[in-house]
């Protein structure tokens, strides 16, 4: 399994990273922040692109690759919900012009005379407040339902431009048509995938923001990136941002290739970003200082993404004890 971009990868790369940059710019978000602007817009640009229809298992890589410049840019759509939370969910029901997400636990599904009835709710459910379509996942299956079937309510959350929803179902009818057949475990692993590239991708702004001010401030004459102690912290960040985003990609090569690794390789992406968010966090700050708690400063919003990505879907702690069951399953067996 090659672990490096091939030519078309890196152009992807190069080209998605440039079209970001130019859409989506930090005063955007800051906008989005501050004065509430419309990031509709750039839902739309993204549509317009094609971006939206990377759905395909085989598109994984690429996926991956637009996933983590959008967390890099802090994106303020619901792409990252629909490619890798809805679409999984949603099978041959997907519209690459619609925006949805999934609905993870919460909600119970029963039989009655004119199909089902979902109840229930969820919490934490991201951008459950504005897609189209939600991805119920309930243990009679899943059900993929227009948005406006349920009562949504955002909740407040740290990041200003990330939007967390709680999802109520109240005795609400569906057909049976409404219930599709996917495989939901792979599902999850798309999504754990994907959260784990963005969280990368903040993890990168976070070190490229702290990187260009080491360059800049200067202490007794000097730019305190000369020191030692600052250099240190700063191929921390490096090194953890660097393992993390390559089990996030080795995730995205074993779906794209069906690997039965694929379990694993995506709560080991899920427990690395945590952690290396965690370290990024925390030197991030420590290397700005107290320029880097006030408002004004870009640096907040990759901090406040990076940590998002960590409380969605789990932290490491949880992927950990995952992974270390697994294998103690397999050591038992062998």
């Amino acid at each position: 399994m090659l672990l490096e971009f091939d030519a078309d990868q890196r152009l992807w790369q190069e080209t998605v990273r440039d079209a970001v940059s130019k859409a989506c710019p930090a005063s955007l978000v800051r906008g989005i922040a501050e004065n509430g602007v419309d990031p509709t817009p750039l839902w739309k640009t993204y549509v317009d692109a094609g971006w939206t229809e990377l759905a395909d298992p085989e598109n994984a890589v690429e996926l991956a690759i637009v996933a983590e410049e959008l967390g890099r840019a802090t994106d303020p759509t619901p792409f990252l919900a629909t490619l890798t939370q809805f679409a999984p969910l949603a099978g041959d029901r997907y519209d690459p012009q619609a925006s949805g997400t999934a609905v993870y636990g919460g909600v119970t599904a029963h039989r009655d005379a004119d199909g089902w009835v979902l109840n229930g709710t969820a919490h934490h459910v991201l951008d459950g407040d504005r897609v189209e379509k939600l991805a119920v996942v309930t243990e009679a299956g899943v059900f993929v339902v227009d948005a406006d079937t349920a009562v949504t309510r955002r909740s407040t959350v740290f990041d200003p431009v990330l939007h967390i929803a709680e999802v109520t179902f109240a005795e609400t009818h569906v057909p049976d048509t409404e219930r599709v057949k996917v495989d939901a475990e792979r599902a999850r692993h798309v999504a754990l995938t994907g959260m784990a590239v963005t969280t990368v991708g903040a993890c990168q702004r976070i070190l490229d923001l702290v990187l260009e001010h080491v360059k800049q401030r200067q202490q007794f004459g000097v730019a305190i990136g000369t020191f030692q102690a600052v250099q240190h912290k700063a191929v921390d960040m490096h090194v953890a941002t660097e393992r993390a985003r390559a089990l996030s990609y080795f995730a995205a090569l074993t779906i794209a290739a069906d690997d039965p690794r694929r379990r694993l390789a995506a709560a080991m992406a899920k427990a690395s970003a945590g952690e290396a968010q965690a370290l990024v966090f925390r030197h991030g700050l420590q290397l700005f200082g107290a320029m880097g708690f006030t408002w004004e400063n870009d640096l907040q919003f990759a901090l406040k993404r990076a940590k998002a990505g960590e409380l969605l879907l789990g932290g490491a702690a949880e992927h950990r004890a995952t992974i270390a069951a697994e294998y103690r399953g397999f050591a038992r067996c062998n």
